[in-house]
């Protein structure tokens, strides 16, 4: 994973990282694959793993060869939140102070999702529970096997269900009612469930899982990226503006897309009857 060196006046002296520790990341062909690697765990989270991908999200979009990024976690689960032993057993000797570092962490690489400007899939097989279903959430789309279920259980270990974000995030997906059942009771949310109260994209085969993801992937990369970005970011800040407001963000927004060379692409295409090579610029 060798990223473009590229310079710039946006550039920071220090350089991209070179190899991530904690989980593994695969740059190739615009695609970023982030996969966690403790599957004898279902991918449990450490302190580490939370760190690295709060870090990673932000470096992402300022290295220039990532135009997608997928999330997905190796073996029989996507990630089954908090490790018990090297986090919850931990957190109990910590003072408030270190306790709300820790939590302020683990908002930030939610944070770091929902501003990252590129396209994030979630690609969830087996469990997302705990903060594993909120960094799913938290993506732009979840693509589920059959056999994957999310389980929200914060109250079940004691603590409140709004975490990360879940009790912003989730209601703006699935309802205010459907997602006050869900935070508080913790009860499990299987595939179908999910797909019925439009938490997941798409539900799939477990086997066509991999297809799917990179087929999705790959349709955004070769997409118009600037136009992708765009949406993005437009559809996060309007959660919380008014309408007129929002109108005119957006009609900023087109006219500065209207100078892209993507928009000017489709134009020329147009005229002579073929498919836009999009440049994402």
């Amino acid at each position: 994973m060798s990223p473009e060196r590229t310079t710039g006046p946006f550039r920071a002296s220090a350089g991209f990282t070179e190899r991530w520790e904690h989980f593994d990341v695969d740059i190739t062909d615009g695609v970023a694959t982030v996969t966690f690697t403790r599957p004898d765990k279902l991918n449990a989270l450490t302190f580490d793993v939370y760190a690295d991908l709060r870090d990673l999200l932000t470096e992402l979009p300022h290295r220039g060869d990532a135009k997608v990024v997928v999330i997905a976690g190796r073996g029989k689960g996507f990630c089954s939140g908090g490790d018990v032993e090297e986090i919850i057993g931990v957190l109990q000797e910590l003072p408030a102070k270190q306790l709300l570092e820790f939590t302020r962490m683990t908002g930030a690489v939610v944070r770091a999702l929902r501003e990252c400007p590129l396209p994030v899939i979630a690609s969830v097989n087996g469990v997302a529970a705990g903060a594993g279903s909120v960094i799913a959430l938290a993506c732009d789309f979840r693509l589920l096997a059959t056999s994957a279920k999310f389980a929200f259980l914060f109250t079940k270990v004691g603590l409140a269900g709004a975490d990360m974000g879940s009790a912003y995030l989730l209601p703006r997906l699935v309802g205010l009612g459907r997602a006050t059942e869900l935070l508080m009771l913790g009860d499990t949310v299987r595939a179908e469930q999910a797909e019925r109260i439009g938490l997941a994209t798409q539900v799939v085969d477990d086997t066509e899982l991999p297809t799917t993801t990179t087929a999705l992937a790959r349709r955004l990369a070769d997409g118009p990226a600037f136009a992708y970005s765009a949406t993005k970011v437009l559809l996060s800040r309007e959660l919380d503006m008014d309408l007129p407001g929002a109108l005119e963000l957006e009609a900023m927004t087109q006219a500065l897309l209207m100078t892209s060379d993507d928009h000017r692409e489709f134009y020329r295409a147009w005229q002579q009857g073929r498919n836009p090579q999009w440049t994402g610029a």
